[in-house]
């Protein structure tokens, strides 16, 4: 979806909104904690986020990768930056074909940066000179599809800032002159370059709208962490820093959480006195890859409430404008991994839109298919992190399963059966205690939920679809035992009206007690003037599917922590080859007693 369209809903509505920025890390392992980082800062509800293009074009590879995962993993409406530094007009073509191809509709334009080791920006041969003519390649080759985002310079561009008055002044206009010419030429927004003094903005916002620039100007908001960063940045953009402003660094520059809390204290004093002028419909926050500066300040300004993160579905639902955007049902299977979700169906010919689709389709994918997890999520970093919380290599089931006990309990924040850092969700962690009790008890559980009858639906644990509805879930909990626990097992579940299962090894022996064809919703919402949304279902083709996954992350995530040949490897090679994943559901909604059945 073109963001134009989302801010201008937002506008009409009055509601103020906030966007975050990133940049690409120059490692893999950055790259992957800047994705665990993104998907904790999307919960909180930005209208978009935007990725910055390298210096020079330096990270053009790992821009392009970020906004595509962004778009359709992470499932934030993505806007990527485009720079004309090193990109001839057949490389610019491909990028753009690229995030096409992959749903982002969103492009902030710029002439970008010299290439390192340059000191003024010359074109390359077959390139653009400036933003100008990017926007309008850009609409002259792909006419209305993109959504073109341009630079405003409070304070004009850096090059054109100067000591002496007269020219400062022709110079900050020629810059506006210029800014009307990128929005003339297809530019929808505007995102500003930092800046600390709010009445130089406010000016600059008055100034646009005296020459007809009439789009949305968003102010680009850089909270101040560190002395010295703050130091480099201002001196870099010859941004204007009020006397009062230094001042106060001054005093406490050695002192860098009293810097990080003025920071803050700056950025809600800022952003209050913005949103107060009736000029600023929203902001823009320039993270720098960091969390909690940029949302402190949202948070101290009401835009955001980190103890109630509004869920429109309970899992992340991808923006409108892709592929998938009218799905609304998935299997529960995949609900704490949702990024292998994602990517493992994006080639699957339907995405559901009120019920689960056609599971005989040939595209309906095999793990064979989509190895995106190996490269993605079992980087060094996660390696170390796993290392370190799940202690010595494991000598005997005992050690596997107090693995488990512990991760139920919060002592341990990552499985490999979970791709996020962060221990169990809100929902599972109102069941903790039967959890640990069935872990203790050698049922190795992967994912649960509590049966929910009848909450509001803007409930902090268990809401989910905006308020004024009610939710509904039965109780599910998903695990591997062993042979000798599955005998047992089998004949409770057999025995009780209300639970229906399904069962299978590695080697693919299924069992349950539902009908090939069935589809069991699990979770159901009831909302005003709404058909009922039933947004996770369990269904027995896609568990046969996700069985797969499931096994595999014992070898390729456990496993591989360990020396090929090793004692522990062969002892999570040999759970993974002869245990028994199983998935129940009791469908008593308001009376039924699911940990009774399996512990009784």
């Amino acid at each position: 979806m073109k963001l134009i369209h989302k801010v201008e809903e937002k506008m009409k509505k009055g509601e103020t909104f906030f966007s975050f920025e990133f940049f690409p890390p120059r490692t893999e392992e950055g790259v992957e904690n800047l994705f665990e980082r993104l998907d904790r800062m999307v919960a909180y509800g930005p209208v978009f986020c935007d990725i910055t293009w390298g210096a020079g074009g330096s990270t053009a590879d790992v821009t392009l990768d970020i906004a595509t995962r962004m778009q359709n993993l992470i499932c934030v409406e993505t806007m990527m930056h485009l720079t004309c530094t090193n990109m001839p007009e057949e490389k610019l073509e491909s990028a753009l074909h690229e995030v096409k191809k992959m749903g982002v509709q969103n492009i902030l334009a710029l002439r970008g940066d010299p290439p390192k080791g340059q000191e003024k920006f010359e074109a390359v041969e077959g390139g653009f000179n400036c933003a100008l003519d990017l926007v309008k390649y850009i609409r002259k080759q792909h006419g209305d599809y993109f959504g073109i985002c341009v630079a405003g310079y409070p304070e004009a561009h850096p090059d054109g800032i100067v000591d002496d008055p007269e020219q400062m002044k022709k110079n900050y206009w020629a810059d506006i002159a210029y800014l009307k010419q990128k929005v003339d030429a297809g530019g929808d927004m505007i995102v500003t370059q930092l800046f600390y003094d709010v009445d130089v903005f406010l000016q600059f916002v008055k100034d646009c709208r005296s020459v007809g620039i009439t789009c949305p100007i968003l102010p680009g908001i850089m909270p101040i962490m560190t002395y010295g960063g703050f130091k480099r940045m201002t001196g870099f953009c010859k941004t204007k820093v009020p006397a009062e402003i230094s001042d106060a660094l001054e005093a406490i520059k050695d002192n860098d959480e009293a810097v990080k809390a003025y920071g803050i204290d700056l950025g809600v004093r800022m952003c209050r006195q913005l949103l107060a002028s009736g000029e600023v419909p929203g902001v823009h926050m320039y993270t720098l890859n960091l969390e909690k500066s940029a949302v402190a300040i949202l948070e101290q300004l009401g835009l955001v409430d980190t103890s109630r993160v509004q869920r429109p579905l309970p899992w992340r639902h991808v923006p409108a404008g892709t592929a998938r955007a009218v799905e609304q049902v998935r299997p529960v299977f995949w609900s704490n991994r949702p990024k292998a979700y994602v990517k493992r169906t994006q080639d699957w010919d339907s995405y559901p839109a009120g019920r689960w689709g056609n599971t005989r389709s040939p595209a309906y994918g095999a793990l064979s298919d989509h190895q995106f997890m190996r490269r993605h999520s079992t980087g060094e970093a996660r390696r170390e992190k796993a290392r370190a919380a799940w202690g010595a290599a494991p000598a005997s089931v005992d050690d596997v399963k107090q693995v488990f006990v512990k991760y139920i309990k919060g002592e341990v924040s990552l499985l490999p059966w979970a791709e996020l850092d962060g221990g169990l969700t809100a929902e599972a962690a109102a069941i903790r205690e039967p959890l640990a009790a069935l872990n203790a008890n050698g049922y190795l559980t992967i994912n649960s939920q509590p049966r929910v009858n009848g909450v509001a639906s803007d409930d902090a644990v268990h809401g989910w679809g905006g308020p004024g509805g009610y939710v509904y879930g039965k109780a599910y909990v998903e695990f591997f035992c062993s042979p000798e626990a599955w005998a047992t097992l089998r004949a409770k579940l057999d025995a009780a009206p209300s639970i229906t299962y399904l069962a299978t090894t590695a080697a693919g022996s299924p069992a349950g007690n539902m009908a090939p064809d069935a589809v069991n919703a699990v979770t159901w919402g009831v909302f005003p003037g709404k058909e009922v949304i039933q947004p996770t279902v369990v269904c027995a083709p896609s568990f046969a599917v996700w069985k797969d996954e499931a096994f595999e992350l014992w070898t390729s995530e456990w496993g591989a922590l360990y020396e090929e040949g090793s004692a522990a490897r062969d002892l999570l090679a040999g759970i993974k080859d002869s245990w028994v994943l199983v998935s129940v559901v009791d469908n008593d909604y308001v009376a039924g007693d699911l940990f009774g059945v399996l512990l009784g």
